[in-house]
């Protein structure tokens, strides 16, 4: 089982668990666009002051404005699409997403 943990700070950790054949069935320029229009949708404001927007960053973000919320109930199904396409994306089979310390960890 493939798994993304989201922090939102200790004792606010949602972990996210991804079927292998869920997994395979994802693209990864799909899971890239997902997150594109996410980043859109929410209104994220890039992180890096160049303007170089890296896939890392976006999934960041997405996760930081998303809001703890979107994660409370692991079972819905953005939080299962956010799951899916951050590690289709990252070509992963553990993300660790921190929103506090704005890091990531595989």
């Amino acid at each position: 089982m493939n798994s993304v943990v989201v922090s939102f700070g200790e004792g606010h950790e949602y972990e996210l668990r991804v079927a292998p054949a869920d997994l395979a069935a994802q693209d990864a320029q799909l899971a890239r666009q997902w997150f594109d229009k996410e980043f859109v949708d929410l209104e994220c404001e890039p992180s890096n002051p160049v303007g170089k927007l890296l896939i890392v960053d976006q999934i960041l973000n997405v996760a930081k404005y998303a809001g703890e919320n979107a994660f409370m109930h692991g079972g819905n199904n953005w939080s299962a699409s956010f799951a899916r396409n951050a590690l289709k994306a990252l070509d992963r089979d553990f993300v660790r997403v921190d929103t506090r310390a704005f890091a990531m960890s595989y």
